[in-house]
Order: structure tokens, then sequence, then C-alpha cells
């Protein structure tokens, strides 16, 4: 996978580069967005699929990263680790720089919400982006988690790129039955055991409370698909990819909900050279 400057305005593409012909380019933007069980999974009308797109599109939208596109190999952007940090980490190697023109912001006008069952997630007015995330497991090493964010570069560094995705091992065994997650290991997500107490891995937690902390994560990337950064307060409760995408349907079918202003202090960035990251796997 290659990440590469692209033009002002060009937004966030990924470049199918083990497709020949056309239809290899598929836009990051939130109608693009087809499966979102255990992952969000971005399509175009030729059928052309790029799966787990939301921790590098956290990365990316963390770094305010306007314009970029991505040259990946394979229907799936590497997992690394379970979280954002490798790729920041590679993007901030690379640097970024500023292009000539202002970027533009999603300006939420009222507030807009969406339910499924017991799952909420809602926009409401504000004047800079931040993040409110509840979950509840009956799991005893999850339970209820609590965690709100104003989003900033540093905040984003210090606070969640380096919170990884969580599954239980039930599941993961599940999973591999059916021929799937066959890469999952400890070293790419915190694995919780049968019983619901006990997270499997030796190192522990990266956060005391790295759940909720990677949901915000998977929000921040989920989001970031409505195509510029945002003007609002975001809160979910056990919200997921599913109701995250539902919201950015929600609000766009509204044009009172919201208004693109444009930041003219604030000029819009890409990555400063081409950025490769080699996976194995």
């Amino acid at each position: 996978m290659t990440l590469r400057p692209a033009e002002p305005d060009s937004g966030i593409r990924f470049r199918r580069v083990d497709i020949a012909g056309g239809g290899a380019i598929v836009s990051a933007d939130w109608a693009s967005v087809g499966d979102t069980r255990l992952n969000t999974c971005l399509h175009n009308s030729h059928g052309v699929t790029v799966g787990t797109v939301e921790h590098l599109l956290a990365a990316l939208a963390g770094r305010q990263i306007d314009n970029c596109l991505i040259d990946i190999n394979g229907a799936e952007v590497p997992v690394m680790d379970g979280s954002a940090a490798p790729f920041l980490f590679l993007i901030e190697c690379a640097g970024v720089v500023e292009q000539a023109v202002p970027r533009r912001a999603l300006r939420i006008t009222r507030r807009v919400t969406v339910r499924d069952g017991d799952r909420m997630a809602s926009f409401s007015p504000a004047n800079a982006f931040s993040l409110r995330v509840e979950i509840d497991f009956a799991s005893q090493a999850i339970a209820r988690q609590d965690f709100a964010l104003a989003l900033s570069d540093q905040s984003f560094k210090s606070e969640i790129a380096r919170a990884r995705t969580f599954g239980f091992e039930q599941e993961v065994a599940a999973l591999r039955a059916h021929g799937l997650a066959r890469g999952g290991s400890l070293d790419n997500a915190v694995v919780i055991d049968s019983t619901g107490t006990r997270v499997l891995n030796e190192d522990g937690l990266r956060y005391g409370d790295e759940f909720v902390r990677h949901k915000v994560l998977d929000a921040i990337g989920d989001l970031s698909l409505a195509g510029g950064p945002i003007l609002g307060a975001f809160h979910g409760v056990r919200c997921g990819h599913a109701i995250n995408n539902l919201l950015l349907r929600q609000l766009f079918a509204d044009p009172s909900a919201y208004e693109w202003v444009e930041l003219t202090s604030v000029p819009t960035t890409i990555p400063s050279a081409p950025l490769q990251a080699v996976v194995n796997g």
C-alpha cells in the first residue's frame, strides 16, 4: 500500500493497482460504504471493493489530511497492529504539505439522530469536532465505558491512535471456522477470553479504557467519509460502523441539517511525498 499526494479537492481515494483497466478507483465517501460487518468496506459501481478502511481513514483525519491517493494491491487495508498508530507514524515520517486552497468543513446546523434498537448516534451543532462514545458489554473485562474527546492533531495522537480493535476468543474461533479473520492474532487485536473476564494479550491494555477509545477511533474514521472536517458534536451509544454510516446518510438526506463552510485560515494538507507501507501476510 502506498499513500500518494493528491490534487486539491480530489479527496481521499483508493486505487486498486491489482485490477487492470478502468474501475480501479474507489472513493472514500459515505455513499460508497457497502458492507459494515466487522469493518467498513467501500465499493464502486464496478463492484471493486476496499475493506477495513476505518483505521487508515482515522489516521488521515487525525492528521488533517484532505487529499490523498492510496494505491493498494488487494481488497483490504493492512490491519497492522489493529490501531491507527502505525499509519500515523508513517504519515508523520513522510510529512505533510499545505495546499494553496482553503479547507471546506461540514457544519452541523441542527441535531440529527438515528437509532437501531439500543444503539444510537447523533450530531449536534458545535464550533469544533468533538466525540463522546458510550459502550456497555456484558463482559466483565469491558463492562461500561464512556469517553469524550475534542479532536485535534495532538489529542488524536496521544489519546486515540494506539487503541486497538478488540474481540472475544469464541468469536475469533467462529470466524476462522468460516474462513475469515485468518490474519487475526494477539498481535493485531485485543482478545478477551471465553469467560469475558480476562484479556489474553500478554502485555495487557495500552489504555485502561482501550475498548471505548477504539470505538472513538472507528467513529473518527467512519465519519471522515463525510468528505471534510466536521464542525459538530458526535454522540454514540453502543455505536459501530453500520450506525455511524446510517447517521451520515440521515444527515445528507436533510439539507437543512448541514452546510459547507470555508475555513479560510486553515489550508488543506496532503502527504508531502509518496509513503509506502510494506506488510507481509
